[in-house]
């Protein structure tokens, strides 16, 4: 269209498309929610999977804006969670066990089964060399803690009895380190990452994963608050679409995982690269709970002194926003 008035149609069209692109922008940001996620730990390669699916823009895409944060210990998460300090959290199975005692939280997926993340790694000048040089052999590791809890089972599981291995409490993984440098301790139950690492400079052999004998278990499970799941349970679902799209990512991509891993937690490629490889078939594909590792997580909440008595698992845990496939 040809005008007579120096131009003026033409900016005002141009003001409009402004205008229009701008309400455009606002509405997109308005349409990201901001979701507030713990992780227990902040070096844990699990938990690190979230920054994997944030960098690949999972969680972008369902109109998430995920504002992480990291904890020392799955207590303070819940905490967190129970104070309105956080929405969701990564945590483990055995805390589940703050619902059952009140907390205003729910498990909202599974997130791992067998714990093939942590094991028993001892020094490298100890005369253990393989599994049945466990046996009766002094280890560090909190009872009270699933760390300290996996150690007895393990002792179990190879018919040893629940007391088949003598578990120190030391008070901190520092200080059981500490210890099995001096001979004061034989070895300790430990992540994978810290064995491994511990391995490469030769100070220690990792002898045991838990999840090669632990079978039936949820180690990892997504938690959301109540307040969370009764006023945005769409976001609850947003969020568990993007976990589970990252979960396959992870299966199909090791290098880019692998990359943004050991950026994130600042350790060795080939560390990371072996975590990968060892703990990868533990992440669960769809988040459904299994009722034999329910029993067993139950069963540990007593064991490790957490509960008087097993708890109605059912009341613990919702499936109600897990992705349809």
């Amino acid at each position: 269209m040809i005008t007579t008035d120096g131009g003026r149609l033409p900016r005002f069209v141009a003001s409009v498309v402004a205008f229009v692109l701008s309400f455009a922008i606002v509405s997109t940001s308005r349409a990201e929610d901001k979701l507030r996620v713990g992780k227990a730990v902040p070096q844990a390669f699990s938990f690190a999977l979230l920054d994997v699916g944030v960098r690949q823009g999972f969680f972008h895409a369902e109109g998430l804006d995920i504002e992480i944060s990291a904890f020392g210990g799955g207590g303070r998460l819940q905490q967190a969670l129970a104070a309105d300090g956080i929405d969701m959290g990564l945590d483990t199975g055995p805390d589940m066990a703050f619902i059952a005692k009140g907390s205003p939280v729910m498990a909202v997926a599974a997130m791992a089964g067998p714990p093939l993340d942590t094991g028993i790694a001892v020094g490298a000048k100890t005369s253990i060399h393989d599994i049945a040089d466990l046996k009766g052999r002094r280890i560090a590791g909190p009872p009270a803690t699933l760390i300290g809890w996996l150690t007895k089972e393990f002792a179990r599981t190879q018919g040893w009895g629940f007391d088949g291995i003598t578990l120190v409490d030391t008070g901190s993984v520092n200080t059981s380190w500490a210890m099995v440098k001096t001979g004061e301790v034989e070895g300790l139950g430990v992540d994978l990452g810290s064995a491994l690492q511990a391995q490469a400079r030769g100070d220690a052999r990792l002898i045991a994963r838990f999840g090669d004998w632990i079978k039936d278990f949820h180690n990892y499970v997504i938690f959301g608050t109540t307040k969370i799941i009764a006023d945005r349970p769409n976001d609850i679902r947003a969020f568990l679409r993007a976990w589970f799209k990252t979960v396959a990512f992870v299966r199909a991509n090791k290098t880019a995982t692998v990359d943004t891993i050991a950026d994130v937690l600042k350790m060795d490629r080939d560390i990371v690269s072996r975590i990968y490889d060892l703990q990868l078939p533990m992440y669960s594909a769809d988040g459904h709970f299994d009722p034999k590792a329910l029993a067993v997580l139950a069963r540990s909440y007593v064991e490790m002194g957490n509960l008087q008595t097993e708890p109605d698992m059912k009341k613990l845990y919702t499936e109600a926003y897990l992705p349809e496939h």
